[in-house]
């Protein structure tokens, strides 16, 4: 069953068939090969979207597109511009600084990709950028959404493998920081090597003004920070309030909104979901099939039995996930894989926070891998490009994560220091 889906999802996309048609495709072969009931389809499928915590997702989706039309998104550009956008390279740090403070409120990559996406693409695109370049920047900027908290997938590592959410969302601080700076580096090096971005200060604010203008912008992170660290809400109904603070300050105070702008921003908002949602719906089922087939237990047991200490099984288990991320959906992987993976790490002496942060770090890399990378799906719909086109210019970028990956593994420090301050033992 496993090999005839694996062949037909890799010919379904060499004749470009969409990929959750491909995904979806392969998982009904794959029932039919194993003569199972088909109406197990149509259930795993709702079951893979019934999670509370994917509520957030069209939520998120919304407020980011509140944001871009209310000039909240623009606000934030102008004043990371500030910051750093006097150097060459500056407005490809602004993107990676911008898609930092963004994801602090959106916990989504996907809403981080529509609504900076929107604004920076086409700026680095006047700017002389190349197309593709920019849209890989974007996309893998955009990862930063499911590393610095709130997120989603540590939500899901949390309840899967049962450690404290609290501690998990500490933790995810230092390697979102340090993804950040290694991104905003290596972009201002690689601008510096190609001689691209001398002109990238054109424009700038200076900081005091930036940071007037941004205001209320930059309170929108700490009213959602301080409600979900306070105890006020859950990450979840987060991105309710993320809407409802947006629709006020793009409304009422920045007044960019109409009433007339609504229909477009909900239908657009529900399109991009509804995209997001499908694809999602269809990598669980095919998750549900793989996990039925015994994949992750095994590739789980093999680790176990072959890699003896925990330097080699951190290697081991980030090969295997690189692999999975890149056909299996963050959040399904995180639900299958963490029950299993988690108490073979302890076994090794791991931390089980620390571990989480590798997990999504690591599977967060299949959203800017194909074939199923959604941000650069994201990505590709706003700079309207196909996939094909920005393979080669993403690749740098990958290796870039791939090496904050590796130090995020075994330098346990930058992960658990802050949650051993916080959460003194």
């Amino acid at each position: 069953m496993t090999t005839v889906m694996l062949i037909t999802m890799v010919l379904c996309f060499a004749l470009t068939v969409s990929v959750a048609v491909s995904i979806g495709l392969a998982a009904v072969l794959g029932i039919q090969v194993a003569e199972i009931n088909m109406l197990i389809s149509v259930k795993e499928m709702f079951n893979a979207i019934n999670r509370f915590p994917l509520a957030a997702i069209p939520f998120f989706i919304l407020a980011g597109n509140i944001m871009e039309t209310g000039g909240i998104s623009r606000r934030l550009v102008d004043f990371a511009k500030s910051l750093v956008g006097g150097v060459q390279g500056g407005l490809p740090m602004t993107c990676v600084l911008t898609c930092m403070i963004f994801a602090s409120v959106s916990g989504s990559s996907v809403a981080t990709t529509f609504a900076i996406g929107t604004i920076l693409i086409p700026a680095l695109m006047k700017h002389g950028y190349p197309t593709p370049w920019a849209a890989s920047l974007q996309a893998t900027s955009a990862e930063l959404g499911v590393i610095i908290p709130p997120s989603i997938p540590l939500i899901l590592y949390g309840v899967s493998a049962e450690v404290s959410i609290g501690e998990l969302f500490i933790a995810g601080f230092g390697p979102g920081l340090f993804i950040s700076g290694a991104l905003m580096l290596f972009v201002w090096g690689y601008c510096k090597y190609k001689g691209w971005g001398k002109n990238d200060g054109d424009g700038r604010l200076s900081v005091g003004k930036a940071t007037w203008k941004a205001g209320w912008a930059l309170l929108m992170p700490v009213i959602i920070l301080g409600g979900i660290y306070g105890g006020v809400f859950t990450p979840t109904e987060a991105s309710a309030v993320a809407v409802f603070y947006a629709l006020i300050v793009g409304m009422v105070i920045y007044r960019e909104i109409k009433v007339a702008d609504l229909y477009i921003i909900l239908r657009k908002s529900v399109l991009s979901a509804a995209v997001i949602m499908f694809i999602i719906a269809n990598a669980g089922l095919f998750a549900f099939l793989i996990t039925r087939a015994g994949v992750p237990e095994a590739i789980g047991t093999w680790l176990q039995d072959v890699l003896k200490s925990p330097v080699y099984f951190l290697l081991g288990v980030n090969a295997a996930l690189f692999i999975i991320g890149m056909f299996i959906e963050t959040g399904a992987a995180i639900i299958v894989l963490a029950p299993i993976l988690a108490p073979v790490a302890m076994h090794f002496g791991i931390d089980p926070v620390h571990f989480g942060l590798i997990m999504v770090v690591n599977l967060a890399l299949g959203m800017i891998t194909p074939p199923f990378g959604v941000n650069l799906f994201a990505a590709c719909t706003v700079a309207r490009i196909s996939l094909d086109r920005i393979i080669k210019d993403l690749i740098p970028f990958v290796l870039v994560i791939l090496a904050c990956l590796m130090v995020i593994s075994y330098v346990p420090a930058l992960s658990l220091t802050l949650r051993d301050l916080v959460y003194a033992r």
